[in-house]
């Protein structure tokens, strides 16, 4: 039994693998669970005795790489409350993630308008819990007295994960011509964004990086 649980869990996670490098090169619509299947080295009745859609597929794919995010806010007691550490090391995670699905992103993002409303929706929702997390840590500040009462968390977080993604998409497309390095950009990020949202004086930066 342990053995047969131990084959499925490779499989899945093999399926999961090809289908995040063929929506990569494919995209969402080009992208076919026979392709799939063939580049992760089984039958397409396998597939679709772990995933019943290509739909699942890509929520399965999207909350993969999501993973390492939402375990680290998964635990509230790990969250310091000093908003500049804290969201420093969401920043860092989040990049890590950034990076590691440039490819994937980038392809989204170029079919972002001729996506299907399954797909649309199978990205919201894989996206979401973590979304959530960020929000509920931020509406936290908020009855804790650390972060102004009056803003609405939701877009502030979008506003924080939209300029992450700018700055790797910049960094990586050479787009960048100044000389700064990707963790200057983060603790810029991370600054001017602590500086908007918190309800106390944030002391500025000391020197151009900040510690782990």
């Amino acid at each position: 039994m342990t053995k047969n649980i131990r084959s499925s869990t490779l499989t899945r996670t093999r399926l999961i693998t090809a289908a995040s490098q063929v929506f990569a090169s494919l995209g969402v619509q080009g992208a076919t669970t026979r392709e799939i299947a063939r580049v992760a080295g089984v039958n397409e009745v396998t597939l679709f005795r772990h995933f019943a859609s290509k739909e699942q597929l890509l929520k399965a794919v999207i909350e993969n790489a999501l993973a390492l995010q939402i375990e680290a806010l998964a635990h509230p007691e790990t969250w310091t409350q000093n908003l500049r550490v804290d969201l420093r090391r969401y920043a860092k995670l989040y990049n890590t993630m950034l990076e590691a699905q440039e490819d994937l992103i980038r392809t989204f993002i170029g079919e972002a308008k001729r996506h299907p409303e399954a797909a649309k929706q199978v990205i919201q929702e894989a996206a979401q819990p973590l979304n959530e997390k960020l929000v509920a840590y931020l509406k936290s500040g908020q009855k804790n007295g650390i972060v102004r009462p009056e803003f609405d968390p939701a877009p502030a977080v979008d506003m924080f994960t939209g300029m992450l993604l700018a700055g790797m998409l910049c960094r990586n497309a050479k787009l960048n011509k100044n000389n700064y390095s990707c963790d200057e950009y983060i603790d810029t990020c991370v600054d001017i964004f602590v500086r908007g949202i918190s309800l106390t004086t944030v002391p500025a930066l000391s020197g151009s990086r900040q510690n782990n």
